[in-house]
Parts: C-alpha cells; structure tokens; sequence
C-alpha cells in the first residue's frame, strides 16, 4: 500500500540514508570539473572534468534505477514519473577553479566541525546531490505523482551556460522548476548579469622612472580575485618593499615581493568572494593598483592602474563609474572588477561583472562607463552573455508551494528574495532558485575553503523531497 504524505517524516528518510548520501557526493567531489575549452575535444566539448562530473552523476541514477539522458556530454537528464506537465529541477555539475589558500585539498572532501570541505561542496554539488536523494526517497518510497520530473544537469553554470543552452536546443524545456543553487527561503528573482571589456590601446609612452611590464589578476569574471601580481622595472625603487608591506598590513591583505633580473615583483593576497556581492571580499587587483598609482609609473602604467584606483576600487556599487542604479524592486546595481590583464607591449584590459536590476540596460550602463571613463584610447564594450532580470510573482503557486515547505520544516517564516546571483532557475518562466543555503549560513560560494555543514546538506535533502512532491502529487 503506498504511503500518504501526512505519514512521512522526512528528515528521518534522509538520515537512512545519509552515509549513501555522503558518499555519493564524494565521489563527484573528488572531480576536477573546472571548465577547460583548452582541453576541449569533440568528445568534451567543455573538457574532461565536467563531463566526468556529469557522466558520474547520472551513473547514479542508473544505479538506483532511474532512466537517463547525456547530452553530447554537456548536459542530462535524470527521469521520474508520468504526467503532462514536467517539473524540472535545474542542478550544475561544473564548478569554479579551486584558487589558492586552501587549507585542504579542494578536491578530497574532508569533515571538519561538522562541514563538508570542498570546491563545490557549496556550489553547487551539496545541493545537487541533496535533491537528487530528495527525488530518490519519492522514487523508493513508490509515491504516486501526477507529473513528470526532468532532473536537468548542465557543466558550463559558472561560464557560459553552454551545457544548458546545448539542451535547450534539443530537448524540451520544462512548464517550472526551480534550482537548488542559491538560498532558503526562495530566490524568485534575480538580477541580470553581464561583463563589460574595459580596453586598454598601447598607444601611451611607456617611458618612464619605473614602468609597469606587467599586471595580472583574476580567475574568472564571476570571482573577485584574491591575488594580484604586478612586475614593476626601474632604478628608483627605494624603500619600495617595506612600503608595499606596511600598505598591505594596513589594509588586511597580505604582501610578498620578489626581486629578480633588474625587476620587482609585487603580490597582494586579498580574500576571494562571488562577484554577486564584491563587498564580501578583499579585491587584491584595486588595492594593488591604488599602491601602484602612488609611484612614477610610465604613461600607459599609471593610465591602467589610476583608472582601476579611481573608478573601481572600493566601490562596488558603480558610483565611480557613472552607473549607480537602483530599482524599488530588485534594489541595487553592483559592480566587480574581476579580471586584470597588462602587459607593456600590448596594453591591458579589466572585465568588468555587473549584476543590474530591472530598469536599467546593458547597453545604457555600458554608455555610461564610456561616458565617464574620459580616456581617449581608454573603451568599454558589452563583453559576452547578457542576462536579462527575472522575476516570479510571489503569488505564484510555484512560490507559494516551496514557501510553505519551507515555514513547515523549519518554523521560519518564508518570504520573497531577489539576488545579484545567476541561476538556471531563470532559464524557466516560471522557475525560481530554492536553497540549499539558509538563512545565517555565511555564503562562502567561489572562496578558498568553501563548504556546507553536513546538517544544512540534510535539511535541505528533507525540504526539497516534500517539495518536490506536492509539486508533483
């Protein structure tokens, strides 16, 4: 006889079953899935790690007798239930590169304190895997349901969306969904996103007292950096190496200096963060170029590093800029310079990651920089996807369902949210983001040392099996 609903602790179906759990998302874990296109083959398209990632995924599915899809290793699929409506729950296997100041390996998952150590522990492999045991527990349990599920699995979240836009094009999308990729109690909206190029002609001298040969930072657009390194030559350096020190201390970032071949090279340690929210970070690249600007830097070096001093650094709003907005609903703009790239002979660039509410254009806050940014061989140029604003009314039964889950499991009372953060939740109309962070957890998402607490990890597993199932019922 199959069970009613009103009969099912859920939090004890997870616990059964937590050691399975745990060791499932290991084993993804231990995957190096960092987009690599410079390893890409016909075979990988995005490299071996993601499709590695994914291919292990849905091998558990398999396992546990689940019907699946690889798409031409980008992107799959894991299948449940019948209906004419589908569901889909939209998790990414990719994760962003580890970095340095690990205290462990990033990619051996380790328990300490009760957390869950790892790159993607967080984002978004903890979550993934927590919903999967969600849908597994309705599958084991023999629940009747209504509606299909097409849990929907991309590699390439933290770059391009290749993966996800790749089965879009070849399967069909679901009528709603939601992502386990942000925070409890739901995100139902989010800001949109684009990078801006800020480009940087070699057309200044590059004569001077000291010259700047190079600058260079940054892992990728979506990650305020937490290192910069720049390589200064010159004959005037001084007491350059105890100043650059006792700047750093000053600011709470960490200094080296190397001096090698006639050249100085300076390194700032800041602390890395999700470029959602830059002021949860040390930007190491603005600090050391508002150092930098303080010396007698050749033309084209104290261009770069006094534009970057001047209209960037802490400032992540975009005031400097020219391209402060807010919106009543999805409140502010913010800004984070992310990438850094200089060298002498060909100039430099910032990629510039801006999450904008609704309101407000790409286009229009890209002729804002230009207006601002008064440099004759200085430009700005929408660099890459531009995602729009999404937004789901709170009265949606989609909202309204998760948010009573929500407030039932947890005693909290459940609202709308909207986020500078990017999620497949807006790939849907009706698609929103739903946990698995909560409330009070610190958002450690792109850091060195990421993690989840391993009860935050079941909570969620115990939220998304109820939700999924009065959606599905």
């Amino acid at each position: 006889m199959k069970r009613g609903i009103s009969m099912i602790d859920w939090q004890a179906e997870v616990e059964k079953r937590q050691d399975a759990l745990l060791d499932d998302l290991g084993s993804i874990l231990r995957i190096h899935s960092e987009r690599d296109v410079e390893h890409a083959t016909k075979e990988y398209p995005l490299g071996a790690g993601p499709a590695e990632a994914l291919k292990q995924m849905l091998a558990i599915a398999e396992r546990d007798g689940f019907t699946t899809k690889n798409v031409e290793n980008v992107a799959g699929r894991i299948e449940f239930g019948e209906g004419a409506e589908t569901l889909g729950i939209l998790s990414h296997m990719d994760v962003v590169p580890a970095g340095d100041g690990w205290e462990t390996d990033p990619f051996e998952p380790t328990i300490k304190d009760g957390n869950l150590i790892a790159r993607g522990s967080a984002d978004d492999k903890g979550p993934a895997m927590a919903a999967y045991y969600a849908l597994k527990i309705i599958k084991d349990l023999d629940l009747p349901v209504s509606k299909k599920v097409h849990y929907i699995f991309g590699t390439d979240e933290e770059s391009e969306w290749v993966g996800i836009e790749r089965y879009l094009e070849v399967e069909p999308a679901p009528d709603f969904g939601f992502s386990p990729d942000a925070e409890f109690p739901i995100i139902n909206g989010e800001k949109g996103i684009t990078d801006f190029k800020i480009s940087f002609k070699p057309e200044l001298s590059t004569v001077g007292e000291i010259r700047l040969m190079s600058f260079h930072s940054g892992l990728r657009d979506n990650m305020v950096p937490q290192t910069a390194t720049a390589t200064i030559e010159g004959h005037q350096l001084g007491q350059l190496s105890d100043q650059f020190v006792a700047f750093a201390a000053e600011n709470g970032l960490v200094a080296d200096v190397e001096v090698k071949d006639h050249q100085t090279i300076l390194t700032l340690t800041g602390k890395g963060a999700h470029a959602l929210e830059p002021r949860a970070g040390l930007n190491a690249a603005t600090y050391l170029a508002t150092f930098l600007s303080d010396l007698s830097l050749d033309p084209a070096g104290h261009e770069y590093v006094s534009v970057i001093k001047d209209y960037f650094h802490l400032d992540s709003r975009g005031d400097h800029a020219g391209i402060k907005y807010t919106d009543k609903l999805m409140g502010e703009l913010t800004a984070s310079p992310d990438i850094f790239r200089y060298d002498i002979e060909n100039g430099g660039h910032i990629v510039l990651n801006v999450r904008f509410p609704q309101g407000i254009t790409a286009e229009e806050i890209n002729t804002n920089i230009n207006k601002t940014i008064k440099h004759a061989n200085v430009n700005s140029e929408v660099y890459g996807r531009v995602e729009t604003p999404h937004y789901v009314p709170a009265d949606d039964p989609l909202v309204k369902t998760l948010l009573s889950v929500y407030e039932k499991q947890t005693g909290e009372k459940g609202e709308e949210q909207i986020i500078g953060g990017g999620t497949y939740g807006r790939i849907l109309d009706r698609g929103v983001a739903f946990g698995a962070q909560f409330p009070g957890q610190p958002n450690v998402m792109h850091q060195a040392n990421e993690y989840m607490p391993v009860a935050d990890i079941l909570r969620a597993a115990a939220i998304y099996a109820e939700a999924i199932y009065e959606l599905i019922k």
